[in-house]
């Protein structure tokens, strides 16, 4: 008998309770033992003819990419809220529905900027590795210091759900907040936050920055050597945001003299194959793109981009279209 149930590509195995669902409400070719490359994809596509393709970043789908797709295909959901992987128009352009994951990550995207900046901040790095060596032996009273974050004034740029969200947690540390957007937030979401509408204008005054914006080609390589030397000498970067929003050279640079104190950084221009140079440096503390990556979080997304595909399949409005 004929499995009759929609045809969905699965590009990377997901949390056990969408796997379960994936497994009861639809048709798939395999649950693949590592995430799929654009060719794989595009090889599993032609020859599976899937009616919807379930993917995430770091797997790119460009122009030419998205020409090789079968007819079948009318939807692309993202387990992300990010689509700077995708070639949104193209896919328009063939009629395929572009969807994403925002709001259910935004707690756990906040709760990472928190913690690269309190390891930042107090070079839990450089500690770990002094544990891992076996310590042995007593620290001096200014040996190792890091910098106390409570009372700090923080920059976002970026001030939608997740740089609001980040905002809330700063304020537990009795941080002032300042941040920089497109536009000025009315006040109720403000929240006595200090507005500036130039990044520029905003830097001298920024102990921390924090990143929490989309990349397009308009913010790539946003944060560069002239913006890093407008910041207080000493400060910190985090960004969980992306990592093309970085000239990472210039980042480079600036944790090397000095200029920053020290980086977080959950992102990278090459993932998942970061610039080596970070981690030549100690002042640096590094995660792998894990932002969203909790159980509740990637089930969250799983069961959001599932809701997506059914509804368009089913001929309804997906929750979280992506426009071009």
């Amino acid at each position: 008998m004929s499995d009759t149930r929609p045809r969905l590509l699965l590009t990377q195995r997901q949390t056990l309770p969408v796997m379960q669902r994936i497994e009861q409400s639809f048709n798939i070719s395999g649950v693949p033992e590592h995430k799929l490359t654009t060719r794989e994809l595009l090889e599993g596509a032609r020859a599976f003819q899937p009616q919807a393709i379930l993917t995430s970043t770091g797997l790119p789908l460009r122009h030419d990419d998205v020409a090789q797709l079968p007819d079948c295909v009318k939807i692309v959901a993202t387990v992300s809220v990010g689509t700077d992987h995708l070639d949104i128009a193209a896919l328009h352009a063939r009629g395929i529905i572009v969807t994403n994951t925002p709001d259910v990550l935004t707690d756990c995207n906040a709760d990472m900027a928190m913690l690269l900046m309190l390891a930042a901040a107090r070079r839990a790095g450089e500690y770990t590795t002094l544990m891992r060596q076996g310590w042995g032996r007593g620290l001096a009273m200014d040996e190792m210091l890091g910098t106390r974050i409570s009372g700090k004034r923080l920059g976002i740029v970026g001030m939608g759900r997740i740089g609001r969200a980040v905002a809330k947690r700063a304020r537990g540390f009795d941080m002032r907040v300042m941040y920089s957007n497109r536009r000025r937030l009315p006040a109720d979401q403000e929240e006595g936050a200090t507005y500036f509408s130039t990044v520029t204008d905003m830097l001298p005054h920024c102990d921390i920055l924090s990143l929490h914006l989309p990349a397009s080609p308009e913010t790539d390589g946003m944060i560069n050597a002239d913006l890093l030397g407008r910041l207080p000498k000493g400060a910190i970067f985090i960004n969980a945001a992306r990592g093309a929003l970085v000239d990472e050279d210039a980042l480079i640079a600036a944790l090397k003299s000095g200029q920053l104190a020290a980086a977080g950084l959950d992102v990278y221009r090459n993932e998942p194959n970061p610039d080596p140079r970070f981690l030549e440096l100690p002042n640096v503390f590094l995660t792998p793109h894990v932002g969203s990556a909790t159980t509740e979080t990637r089930s969250d997304m799983g069961m959001l981009a599932l809701d997506n595909v059914e509804a368009v399949l089913d001929g309804r409005a997906a929750l979280t279209p992506v426009s071009s």
